[in-house]
């Protein structure tokens, strides 16, 4: 724990050292090659002293402060790559919401199921507080995802002004009611049943102190983060192109390298047979993906006249609606085991497959 607790700490510095040092003399091939080594470092930085501050807190908050630093990370990397790309970037945060959304309810369930389901056979969670995040996640997605393919004030799946502030708001709403109902009028929803047989779950949680350090690590690595990806943000539009895959890609790329700490965590949650504490990372996560990065995305586009295109293609509206179908049955019960898991990693395969060849 000494030895973890050490890299996570150095990271922050070592980040904020590389990007000083990348903004004074610019960012080459091995550069560009370090400075993701180290962004990767940074996101885990910043997801581990996330799960401090978390801890410490105690749930469903702890939750919830994942859910937020990963939404802060995920907004700012799409913010300063459509301000740095210009028109080019216009379906930037549509791709990378769109992507966060399939990841987590294909890739990172199912991969909590799969595995909680090998070792555990059956586990069990709150239908109450999982359905009703479903459901808001459902009309959030659809209005600020697929509506836009549809409405006629605009052309090409866009939006206008007045249109974008009445999505931003309602999303915002969304996820301000979810959060209410999850911290105070219905917490008991979201608490996981004591397991004696996993230790974290009876850990003595981290001194005030150390909550305090970490949560200044947390805003050092936010940072970090944002500033690495602004500079890295034209190599790896570069290296899409150079592989000649779709601009799509780009969305994966970020919304990937946002999530894989935090479905680690959940992974963990789940052998560890915490499932409702996996359900809370998926649910709350996608939740503040489009209730918290849509408000930001669209106050940033109308401010800076950035070009913004959210409708999604028909193949993806297919995809976005099987997984919420699936979703609304593997959710519907309380009771998981493998076959679920399964179900939603062939969709996962299925999203990627036709990410790469549409």
């Amino acid at each position: 724990m000494t030895h973890r607790l050490r890299w996570t700490n150095l990271v922050p510095f070592l980040a904020i050292g590389l990007l000083l040092l990348v903004l004074a003399t610019g960012v080459g091939p091995w550069m560009a090659l370090l400075c993701g080594l180290v962004l990767g470092a940074a996101v885990f930085a910043a997801v581990y002293h996330a799960e401090v501050v978390a801890h410490r807190v105690g749930e469903p908050f702890g939750t919830l402060i994942l859910a937020l630093a990963v939404t802060a990370i995920e907004a700012a990397l799409i913010l300063s790559m459509m301000v740095s790309g210009g028109p080019e970037t216009a379906t930037l945060a549509r791709d990378a919401i769109y992507a966060a959304v399939m990841i987590i309810c294909t890739g990172g369930v199912g991969l909590c199921l799969l595995l909680g389901g090998l070792a555990h056979h059956e586990q069990t969670f709150r239908v109450e507080g999982s359905g009703a995040g479903l459901a808001a996640l459902i009309v959030m997605a659809s209005l600020a995802l697929v509506l836009p393919a549809f409405t006629t004030s605009t052309p090409g799946g866009t939006y206008s002004g007045h249109q974008l502030v009445f999505v931003a708001a309602s999303a915002a709403a969304l996820w301000a009611v979810f959060t209410f109902v999850q911290t105070v009028r219905h917490r008991d929803y979201f608490i996981p049943a004591t397991n004696a047989s996993d230790p974290e779950a009876h850990a003595e949680p981290p001194s005030k102190k150390t909550a305090w350090a970490s949560f200044g690590f947390l805003l050092l690595s936010l940072v970090a983060v944002v500033g690495l990806a602004k500079m890295l943000s034209p190599s790896i539009e570069w290296a899409v192109g150079a592989a000649n895959a779709p601009r799509a890609v780009v969305g994966i790329v970020i919304a990937a390298m946002v999530l894989m700490p935090e479905t680690w965590a959940a992974i963990r949650a789940a052998r560890a047979d915490r499932l409702q504490t996996s359900m809370n990372l998926a649910i709350g996560s996608a939740l503040a993906c489009i209730g918290l990065t849509i408000p930001v995305v669209v106050l940033a586009a109308i401010l800076l006249k950035l070009p913004l295109e959210l409708g999604l293609p028909a193949k993806e509206m297919a995809l976005l609606a099987v997984t919420f179908l699936v979703s609304s049955i593997t959710l519907g019960t309380g009771r998981t085991y493998m076959m679920q898991g399964a179900v939603h990693l062939v969709l996962f395969a299925a999203y990627l497959f036709l990410a790469f060849f549409p």
